[in-house]
């Protein structure tokens, strides 16, 4: 049931064309009755059944005021225009009736197709979102296929099986209703004993659609953790190659697609099931209802005549491809309540990283970054622990030590990637999670070990981070990350497309590029996490060189494993196991004679 609501909510902005096509579904039932219907006078006039019938007199909204009129309207016409033109203006109302029918049913689904295009469209919308927004805590548990997955193959499945078969879950039963209400009209006894039938198929069906629904559940998971298998080949395929890892990762993608093959023939072999059991048990039902009447019939009992029993027959064989339609609804949407409970997960997945309604604006920065009691822990594993530091304006404040030792940690608390779990990080004496993120973000920029670059124009990952630039902009910003050369000598220049992840660009490029980025963005407080340690010696005097040009009148947070890239900064941090065991100026550091940054520095000097 909460699937249901949901998905009912997503269908909330199409309420109208909802209404629309319920409305044009019910006035196309009453055309599709009318016109099956006419099978009674039709058989009447050809078997020379109609007798002579007084004038039903006024007006009145009843069952046997039109069975009154039809039959004195047939009547008379035979007598005045014979049996032959009787039976052509029959059928000329026969196809005008089918041809408003169809007319309606075709406006029923026109609606539904903006309902369904459109509710797709809102839930991938929503769902990209919501990726946005989730801190990056979320993203190193969750895997990427199993993201892709969702935002892909459950949004189709949504919109396969769930909002497709919501056309007949609002079309279907409105016809089932009035047909029925027919058929009381007709027969009471032969309707009820019809019904008595029918709760027997109903049951069948329900019990395989309860089960397909966890199938195809267990299925989509399935598919996602085969999506991430093919994304790790495709992002590691060097090192596979390297290592001569074909074969295990082929084992790998292998046991994943078996697992996800198995689940999904049991789903389609459930789907194709629910089918031929309901066409066999509806075939059983009439052919029971036809013996039934045709005693009924035979005896005249029950006002049945054989004319009246064709008809009766006829609507109610019309009644049953509508109901099996419905139980294929209702079993489409079980099979896609999965996908819903899926996308689910990631739309009420918890957004730790939050804006309070009366967020602080920040207009710039002013005096410094302090770091005040900061702890902070990784699945209850502490990672800082009570960090206490101020970085103050102006100033480049290098953190150093050993991999694992927090020092990443400690620089995603300043643009709020995460937050501390005790203490507080504050800029200008305001804690930052009483400042606006958009406002907080703006005042940083952030070149990191890894190159992340936008399968776009030079140009446009430049930038980037700004809402409009001029071409003058963005070439002064290459230029001063010394990017302008390699760019110009490029086919198309600016205008040349870096590739997937940069895979066009080497290493040292790929690095000038993001801080071309920073540049452009020209923020007061810049945050260098490893930005040289995957470089050459040529590409790291370059990148180096425009890191010193980049942090100019800025202030700096430098993470480094060379110490030799940090020599001339103005305060230096040895964290520790979490904590910050050692502070100042390099010269004084080097001083120390257990010191851990002696160590290092002698190290590296070795």
């Amino acid at each position: 049931m909460k699937s249901l609501r949901i998905l009912f909510q997503y269908l909330k902005p199409y309420k109208w064309l909802a209404l629309k096509n319920i409305l044009y579904n019910v006035l196309s039932a009453f055309f599709a009755l009318f016109t099956f219907t006419l099978v009674i006078p039709f058989l009447q006039i050809l078997f020379n059944r109609v007798e002579p019938a007084p004038d039903p007199g006024a007006f009145s909204f009843s069952a046997e005021w039109i069975k009154n009129y039809t039959s004195w309207l047939f009547s008379g016409s035979i007598a005045q225009y014979g049996a032959t033109r009787t039976l052509i203006f029959v059928l000329i109302i026969f196809a005008f009736t089918s041809f408003m029918k169809n007319l309606l049913v075709f406006l029923a689904n026109n609606c539904m197709a903006g309902i369904r295009s459109g509710t797709v469209r809102d839930v991938r919308k929503k769902l990209y979102a919501k990726v946005l927004r989730l801190p990056l805590s979320f993203f190193s548990e969750a895997r990427k296929g199993d993201i892709m997955t969702r935002m892909s193959n459950d949004v189709q499945e949504i919109e396969i099986s769930v909002v497709s078969s919501l056309s007949f879950m609002f079309r279907d039963p409105f016809t089932v209703l009035i047909f029925i209400a027919y058929l009381i009209i007709n027969s009471p006894q032969l309707t009820l004993f019809a019904f008595l039938l029918l709760p027997v198929s109903a049951w069948l069906v329900a019990r395989i659609s309860r089960s397909l629904k966890s199938s195809s559940f267990k299925g989509q998971q399935n598919l996602g953790r085969l999506l991430s298998v093919l994304e790790e080949t495709l992002s590691g395929l060097r090192i596979i190659k390297g290592f001569n890892a074909e074969h295990k990762m082929s084992e790998q993608f292998g046991e994943a697609n078996e697992r996800y093959t198995k689940i999904f023939r049991r789903v389609v072999r459930k789907a194709y099931l629910a089918h031929p059991v309901s066409e066999f048990l509806s075939t059983l039902v009439l052919l029971v209802l036809v013996y039934y009447g045709g005693s009924l019939a035979l005896k005249g009992t029950g006002n049945m005549s054989p004319d009246r029993l064709i008809a009766f027959v006829v609507v109610f064989s019309q009644i049953i491809h509508p109901a099996k339609a419905i139980s294929q609804a209702w079993f489409n949407i079980q099979k896609g309540m999965a996908s819903i409970d899926r996308i689910n997960q990631v739309l009420e997945a918890e957004e730790t990283i939050t804006e309070k309604p009366d967020a602080i604006r920040l207009t710039g920065f002013r005096e410094s970054i302090e770091f005040r009691n900061v702890w902070f822990a990784y699945n209850s594993e502490p990672v800082l622990k009570d960090i206490n530091l101020t970085i103050k304006k102006g100033q480049t404040v290098a953190i150093v030590g050993r991999s694992g030792g927090g020092k990443s940690t400690l620089a995603d608390l300043i643009p709020r990637f995460i937050d501390p779990d005790r203490g507080a990080v504050l800029i200008d004496g305001i804690d930052l999670r009483d400042v606006a993120i958009k406002d907080l973000r703006h005042l940083m920029g952030i070149v990191s070990q890894q190159a992340i670059l936008f399968n776009d124009t030079f140009s446009k990952n430049i930038s980037f981070g700004v809402d409009s630039a001029d071409s003058e902009g963005v070439i002064r910003a290459a230029e001063i990350a010394n990017a302008h050369s390699f760019v110009i000598s490029t086919e198309e220049g600016y205008e040349s497309m870096v590739g997937e992840g940069g895979n066009k660009l080497s290493g040292g490029q790929r690095q000038r590029i993001s801080i071309a980025r920073a540049v452009m963005a020209n923020p007061p407080v810049l945050i260098l996490d490893e930005a040289t340690s995957a470089l050459d010696t040529e590409s790291e005097r370059l990148v180096q060189d425009a890191m010193e040009r980049l942090m100019e009148n800025r202030t700096s947070v430098i993470i480094a494993h060379r110490l030799s890239t940090v020599q001339h900064a103005d305060l230096i941090v040895v964290i520790e196991d979490g904590q910050i065991v050692e502070a100042g100026k390099h010269d004084d550091l080097v001083t120390i004679g257990n010191g851990i940054y002696r160590k290092l520095y002698e190290m590296q000097s070795f």
